[in-house]
């Protein structure tokens, strides 16, 4: 079981997106994420949040608002507990990133990128201003077989 943390920063209108492309074995290869990572052992979510936005972006966070937890469940990838953020505090310049490249999105083009099923339906969950949420997403493969948002059903 891998715990991550997930975070969208937002800067007039647009979003911070990774486009995934250069490293060898990645679940995400040539999808569009937001920034985040891998828990260390003994982080916290804010630790592990703060650690991974500096490592890929060079900016530091000085204030974030945790949306959600996201559970993927896949046929290929171990279950995975995301800790899913946004912020629109940061400070410092943005630096190239070695997982891949780093743009400005408005956030109305968001979804017309590659991305994850699941990721357009929590997107859409931060675009709506939902309450934090529990969102379970389940993968057979690439392809988005099932979704759950705080228990009950949710539809594709």
């Amino acid at each position: 079981m891998i715990n991550s943390t997930l975070c969208y920063l937002e800067r007039g209108g647009e979003y911070l997106m990774l486009h995934r492309t250069k490293k060898r074995r990645d679940a995400n290869a040539g999808k569009w994420i937001g920034v985040g990572g891998k828990f260390e052992e003994g982080e916290s979510p804010d630790e592990c949040l703060c650690r991974e936005v500096k490592e890929e972006t060079g900016l530091t966070l000085t204030g974030w608002t945790p949306r959600g937890i996201v559970t993927f469940v896949s046929s290929e990838w171990p279950t995975e507990y995301m800790h899913l953020f946004t912020s629109d505090s940061f400070s410092g310049v943005l630096r190239p990133c070695s997982e891949g490249e780093l743009a400005w999105v408005p956030r109305a083009k968001v979804a017309g990128l590659p991305l994850w099923a699941g990721d357009r339906l929590f997107l859409d969950l931060l675009e709506r201003n939902a309450p934090f949420f529990f969102l379970k997403l389940e993968y057979e493969g690439e392809q988005l077989v099932r979704a759950a948002l705080n228990g009950e059903p949710f539809p594709l």
